[in-house]
C-alpha cells in the first residue's frame, strides 16, 4: 500500500491524503448520506460517540503496533498504560481525588504522558531478558497489579467507586456554551483524530529514524542485532516508552470525554481485544492498526440493537471476533493490511513448508 502511495505523483499523493482526512473529519455525518447512512450508522449508541470510541481504540492499536510490530515484543497487559492515562487525568483534575488539585484537562496531558513513559519504563526494564510467552506473562501481570491496586486502595484510587467530575477539554462557542459538552460527542471525536494524526507523523519519522531500523532488527533477530552493534536494551525500552505513552495518550482522551474513571472499565479483555486488532489489521504497518482498532470497536457498537435468536448481537461479539481472527490467520496470516516485509516474510516461510 506504501509502495502505490509513494509511486504517485506528488501533488495526486497529497490530493489523496487530504481527501481521507476530509472524509475522516466528516464522518459524523455519515448518516445524512442517502442509502450508505443508514447502513452503516450505530442503533444502540449514538454515532458521534461510537465514532469517538473508534478514535481511542486506534490510538490504542497504533501505541500497541509499536511494541509488538515494530520491535516485536509481545505485550498483553497494555491496558495498563491506558489506565495509567486515565487515572493521572482523574487523580490531578477529579474533585473526588485525594490529592485536591483540581486542574483543568488540559493541564493533566504532559504529565500523564510523562507518567506513562516511566510506567513503560518500569515494565521494561527487569523484563529485557524475557522472550515470547513470558514475556507476554510479565506484561499481564503488570495490567492486574494496576486493577487489582485500584480496586484496593479506596481512599486512593477507589476501586469500583471511581473518580467522578473529570473535567472536559476546554473550549466554549460564541453563545457561551462549552464545545466538548455532554451531548454531543462530535468535537470529542474531531479532537481525537487530530491526535492520531500527530500520532502517525511522529511514528512515522521514528519508523524511518535510526529507532526505527533497530527495532526492526531486534524483531527479525535479537541475537544477530546485538552482535551487529544494535543496542538491544536501549531500544526495547524506547519500544516499551513510546508505546506506554500512546496508550497513556488514549487514557487522557477517554477520561476528558467519559468523565468518569473507576477499576471496572480497564479489564484483560481489553488488551486481547487491541492485540487482536493490531493482529488482524496487520502486525508492523500503522495503516493496518489503524484498521484493525477501528473494527474491533465498531463491530461491537454496529451489533448493539441486531436481535440473533432473540438475544442482543453484542452479547455475542467475542464469538464474532473469535471467529473472524480465525478466517484470518487460515486465510490472510499477514493481517488485512501488513507491512510489506512481513508480507514477504510469510510467503517466503510457506515456501519452505510447503511440499516438494
Amino acid at each position: 500500500m506504501r509502495g502505490r502511495l509513494d509511486n504517485l505523483p506528488t501533488p495526486a499523493r497529497w490530493a489523496l491524503i487530504v481527501l481521507v482526512l476530509a472524509v475522516a473529519y466528516l464522518l459524523p455525518y455519515a448518516g445524512d448520506v442517502p442509502i450508505i447512512g443508514p447502513q452503516v450508522v450505530t442503533q444502540g449508541i449514538d454515532w458521534p460517540t461510537a465514532l469517538f470510541n473508534i478514535s481511542y481504540y486506534v490510538l490504542l492499536a497504533l501505541g500497541l503496533n509499536v511494541v509488538v510490530g515494530f520491535a516485536g515484543l509481545l505485550d498483553l497487559g497494555y491496558v495498563g498504560f491506558y489506565a495509567v492515562g486515565a487515572y493521572t487525568v482523574a487523580l490531578l483534575a477529579s474533585g473526588d481525588s485525594s490529592f485536591g488539585t483540581k486542574w483543568v484537562w488540559l493541564a493533566t496531558i504532559p504529565v500523564a504522558i510523562a507518567i506513562a513513559m516511566l510506567s513503560g519504563l518500569i515494565l521494561g526494564w527487569p523484563t529485557l531478558r524475557l522472550r515470547g510467552d513470558y514475556l507476554a506473562i510479565v506484561t499481564l501481570g503488570f495490567a492486574e497489579i494496576i486493577r487489582i491496586t485500584a480496586d484496593n486502595t479506596p481512599h486512593f484510587l477507589r476501586g469500583d467507586q471511581g473518580f467522578a467530575g473529570i473535567p472536559h477539554p476546554p473550549g466554549k462557542h460564541a453563545d457561551g456554551t462549552p464545545i466538548f459538552g455532554v451531548r454531543d460527542a462530535t468535537p470529542y471525536f474531531w479532537l481525537g483524530v487530530t491526535v492520531i494524526i500527530i500520532v502517525v507523523l511522529a511514528l512515522r519519522n521514528l519508523e524511518r529514524s535510526r529507532v526505527g531500523r533497530s527495532w526492526l532488527a531486534i524483531r527479525e533477530d535479537e541475537e544477530a542485532a546485538e552482535v551487529m552493534g544494535v543496542r538491544t536494551i536501549k531500544y526495547k525500552l524506547w519500544a516499551f516508552a513510546i508505546g506506554a505513552c500512546v496508550g497513556g495518550l488514549g487514557g487522557v482522551l477517554f477520561a476528558g470525554e467519559n468523565g468518569f474513571v473507576n477499576s471496572a472499565m480497564f479489564q484483560l479483555q481489553l488488551s486481547i481485544l487491541v492485540l487482536a486488532a493490531v493482529v488482524m489489521g496487520g502486525s508492523g504497518n500503522m495503516a493496518g492498526a489503524i484498521l484493525g482498532g477501528a473494527l474491533i470497536s465498531y463491530i461491537p457498537d454496529r451489533l448493539r440493537g441486531t436481535k440473533i435468536l432473540g438475544t442482543d448481537a453484542y452479547e455475542y461479539r467475542y464469538l464474532i471476533f473469535g471467529v473472524i481472527i480465525i478466517l484470518i490467520m487460515i486465510f490472510r496470516p499477514q493481517g488485512l493490511i501488513p507491512s510489506r516485509r512481513r508480507a514477504l516474510e510469510l510467503k517466503d516461510r510457506a515456501k519452505e513448508v510447503a511440499p516438494q
